[in-house]
C-alpha cells in the first residue's frame, strides 16, 4: 500500500495575494480555482503537472506564528487511503483531525499528510475538505510556454538526530524505497542526507539534517529560522533551465548569484561542459555530474520574509543525483575568490 505520488503541496502564508502574485506573475503559474471560508481562504495554482494551493486564515495561524510562511501539507496519492495510515501509524505516525472525510496523518514536524485516493481517473489535485470555484479564465497573466514540467523533490531539514528515524518511518508507513545517502562535509561544517523515493518514482523527499558536532551551517540557519523540521525548497523540473532562468528573472525572481571562479574551475570538474560554461556563468546556473549523466541547477532567492521556503530550477540530464557536489565546489569557490582578493 504504498504511496504513488504527490497530487498538491499546501502552503501557508500570511499574505495570499502577494504570493499569489508572486507565483503567477514571476513564475509563471496559472491561479484555476480558489476557496473562500471564514476559517481559510485558498488558491490553487497550476503549472504543467504541478499544482500549489496557497492558504490563509485562521485556520493557518498557529502554523504561521510557529514557522513562518512554508509548507504545511504534502498530499500523497494511494491506492488503499486507510491502509496507508493504519501502515504510518503501525510506522510511529499519528491520525489527525481533519473534516469531511479526510484521512490525514503525521509526516515530520509541523508538516502533514493528506492521504488522497489514487484510480483509474488519477486523483484529485485539490484538498477535498473545502469547497472550490473554477477561477475566470484570463484572471491571472499570462506567461506564455511553460517552462515549470512537474516536482521533481521536495528537500526536508530536520532537527539533528532524527534523519535515520524519520527516513524509517517513510520507509515502513509510506512504502518508501531508500534511493540514496551521502554524508557532505564543507568546511567546518557537515550534513548528513538520504534520499527517499516512491517505487512509482512519482514522489522524491531529500532528507538532511545536520552535523551537531560540527559548526553550525545553512542547514542549523534553516531549522532555527523555521523553529524547527520543515521543508527547506521545491524543486520544480524543467527542460531548458539557461531560457527558464532568463525568463524568470525578466519577471522579477531573484536568483542566487555564484561566484566567478565557479565557473573556471567547472571545465575541470565536468569537461564536456565547456561548450555551455558562457550561458551557465550569464544565468548563475549550476552543474553536476554522476555516473548516469549530468544536472543543472539554480536556487531561487527566499520571497518569504522569515527567509525559509525557496524554490529550485532543475534540468536533467541522466543524472539521477541532487547537485551535492555543487555544495562543495560553491565553498571552494569562494574560498578560491576570497583568498584572491587579498
Amino acid at each position: 500500500m504504498p504511496a504513488l505520488d504527490i497530487p498538491y503541496t499546501e502552503m501557508y502564508v500570511v499574505d495570499r495575494h502577494k504570493t499569489v502574485e508572486y507565483f503567477t506573475g514571476s513564475f509563471g503559474f496559472e491561479e484555476t480555482a480558489f476557496s473562500e471560508s471564514p476559517h481559510v481562504q485558498s488558491s490553487l495554482l497550476r503549472q504543467g503537472a504541478v499544482h500549489l494551493v496557497v492558504s490563509s486564515g485562521p485556520a493557518t495561524e498557529s502554523f504561521l506564528d510557529e514557522h513562518g510562511d512554508g509548507i504545511a501539507d504534502i498530499a500523497l496519492a494511494c491506492d488503499d487511503v486507510h491502509g496507508t495510515a493504519a501502515a504510518a501509524v503501525a510506522a510511529g505516525g499519528r491520525v489527525l483531525p481533519s473534516d469531511q472525510g479526510s484521512v490525514r496523518v503525521s509526516g515530520f514536524g509541523d508538516v502533514r499528510h493528506t492521504l488522497v485516493p489514487s484510480g483509474p481517473e488519477g486523483f484529485a489535485s485539490v484538498p477535498a475538505d473545502r469547497t472550490w470555484t473554477p477561477a475566470r479564465p484570463g484572471s491571472t497573466p499570462s506567461a506564455g510556454p511553460a517552462p515549470v514540467l512537474s516536482l521533481d523533490h521536495i528537500a526536508v531539514c530536520l532537527n539533528a538526530g532524527s534523519l535515520h528515524e524519520t527516513v524509517q518511518y517513510y520507509i515502513d508507513g509510506f512504502g518508501c524505497e531508500r534511493f540514496y545517502s551521502e554524508y557532505v562535509e564543507v568546511g567546518a561544517q557537515a550534513m548528513d542526507s538520504i534520499v527517499v523515493r516512491s517505487p512509482s518514482g512519482g514522489m522524491t523527499f531529500t532528507i538532511i539534517e545536520p552535523d551537531a558536532k560540527r559548526s553550525p551551517g545553512q542547514i542549523d540557519a534553516f531549522l532555527q529560522r523555521n523553529s524547527g523540521s520543515g521543508v527547506q525548497h521545491l524543486a520544480f523540473l524543467v527542460d531548458d533551465i539557461v531560457a527558464a532562468v532568463r525568463e524568470f528573472r525578466s519577471r522579477g525572481i531573484e536568483f542566487l548569484r555564484t561566484p566567478g571562479p565557479y565557473y573556471d574551475m567547472l571545465a575541470d570538474r565536468i569537461p564536456s561542459m565547456t561548450d555551455q560554461i558562457s550561458d551557465l556563468s550569464d544565468t548563475n546556473v549550476l552543474a553536476d555530474c554522476d555516473e548516469w549523466g549530468y544536472l543543472l541547477q539554480l536556487f531561487s532567492r527566499s520571497p518569504h520574509e522569515r527567509n525559509t521556503l525557496f524554490y529550485e530550477l532543475i534540468q536533467r540530464h541522466g543524472a539521477q543525483g541532487f547537485g551535492s557536489a555543487n555544495i562543495r565546489a560553491l565553498y571552494e569557490a569562494v574560498e578560491r575568490e576570497r583568498v584572491d582578493s587579498e
